[in-house]
């Protein structure tokens, strides 16, 4: 005859699967395949945000981007102008975590560049960043 697990085994199982469940929950974040066309040397303007925004995404995850970040433009994709940071890795996360670059149209952030899938993953809902002084 089986013996009983003991309370704190029971404990760390119930944990586990828990965590596993939430983890196979998580929603991946939606992508399409993105040609980032880079700019000419030197023709990239950097750029500073002026204040901190809190970004949503449609996996329900948020992010903030960080008020006196610094960012520098590196290409172009149809979304859009791609902002590289400068001085921080930012991320993106669903199932799981990608690093992530601003996509703007003017002052508008249309979504992320995800440089290591060659992806763009659109913004939950475009909205305006304030933009610092120029660099």
């Amino acid at each position: 005859m089986a013996k009983p697990l003991p309370g704190r085994a029971v404990r760390i199982a119930l944990a586990g699967l828990l965590a596993a469940g939430i983890m196979a929950c998580a929603m991946q974040v939606p992508v399409t395949p993105a040609q980032l066309q880079p700019l000419a040397s030197g023709a990239g303007e950097d750029m500073e945000l002026a204040q901190a925004t809190e970004v949503r995404f449609t996996t329900g995850y948020t992010r903030v981007l960080p008020a006196g970040s610094h960012w520098r433009a590196v290409g172009t994709l149809p979304q859009g102008t791609v902002f590289k940071p400068l001085d921080t890795v930012f991320q993106v996360e669903g199932r799981q975590v990608h690093e992530a670059w601003l996509v703007l149209r003017g002052a508008q952030l249309q979504g992320f560049y995800l440089p290591g899938e060659s992806h763009f993953t659109p913004a939950l809902l475009p909205m305006n960043l304030s933009r610092g002084e120029k660099r």
